[in-house]
């Protein structure tokens, strides 16, 4: 599977973690930031997100210090839902039920065994396309489409 992963400064030495953790099992794509010097997280979140929208990337890895303004700014972008999940059942219940896209972490918030953990289920979990989540997510992709289009 092809991932992205990105982060601000707060999330760099994790997303540097995860990436030696997924290279041998998937194909990495790092959007940055490179280094621990301080960066916006909505930069991050914007080029990880246009990885999935424009089929470069199958899944994403967003990383900031606590995972909510990374969460808030990736889920500004049609097609991406991102989800904070700091536990196994809501890394795999997010995709099994919502066909969430992105994993998001917050650094300051769990360890680097916690967030290996995380991601590998997060990335082993299928949407179940179940009519309940069909019809849950065709309501949430509504709004989306009623809301997210600006000029």
């Amino acid at each position: 599977m092809r991932v992205v992963v990105g982060s601000d400064h707060a999330g760099f030495s994790l997303k540097e973690e995860l990436k030696s953790f997924l290279g041998n099992e998937h194909e990495i794509i790092d959007v940055g930031t490179h280094s621990t010097d301080p960066a916006d997280y909505p930069d991050y979140a914007e080029a990880l997100a246009r990885e999935i929208v424009e089929n470069r990337a199958e899944r994403g890895v967003l990383i900031c210090g606590s995972g909510v303004g990374a969460s808030i700014a990736a889920n500004k972008i049609p097609g991406i839902r991102a989800g904070i999940c700091h536990d196994t059942y809501s890394a795999h219940q997010s995709v099994e039920h919502d066909d969430v896209n992105v994993l998001v972490l917050g650094a300051r918030i769990i360890g680097v065994e916690v967030a290996r953990e995380l991601v590998r289920t997060f990335l082993h979990a299928h949407y179940t396309g179940e009519e309940r989540h069909r019809r849950r997510l065709g309501k949430v992709l509504d709004i989306e489409n009623r809301y997210g289009k600006s000029e």
